[in-house]
């Protein structure tokens, strides 16, 4: 009888600490959070970059056309950024969604026109230079390497 009475102990003890340890701690704490901006010409890839990171289906992927907003979940943190469409007629709007952005992701496809890529060099340049822009982390995309008419990074 005195030992399934120790016997009862040991394993209530052990449930005691699991549940303890699984209910009176709390929740975990919470993943830090980071604003950033996605940007780059139409049909650079920003989509299909963003749709890839957030484990979606490749295979509904519509281009852009204003702007949409994705969490973008890692074990440590939570990205959630904002893809501006890269059209013609909304790129000039761009500057309107850079605030409280902590950095930069810029996209440009490495296999586009000589024009189309002149064209993104100068948004770069541009969005660099911006006050809300010029002081964070800008990561820089050539996509579409795996098209015959990629220029490689050097080139870019």
């Amino acid at each position: 009888k005195k030992k399934v009475t120790s016997l009862c102990f040991v394993y209530f003890s052990l449930l005691w600490q699991c549940f303890r340890a699984l209910c009176c701690k709390g929740p975990p704490p919470p993943r830090p959070e980071y604003d950033l901006v996605c940007i780059g010409l139409t049909g650079s890839g920003k989509t299909s970059l963003l749709s890839q990171l957030c484990s979606e289906s490749p295979e509904n992927i519509v281009s852009t056309t204003g702007f949409s907003i994705k969490a973008v979940p890692f074990q440590n943190a939570i990205l959630n950024v904002k893809e501006l469409g890269g059209a013609d007629n909304i790129r000039k709007y761009w500057s309107r969604y850079y605030q409280g952005s902590q950095g930069v992701i810029f996209v440009l496809d490495s296999a586009s026109s000589e024009d189309d890529l002149e064209t993104a060099r100068n948004e770069l340049h541009s969005a660099l230079q911006h006050p809300q822009l010029c002081t964070l982390p800008f990561l820089i995309l050539a996509n579409h390497q795996d098209k015959p008419a990629a220029r490689s990074v050097q080139e870019v």
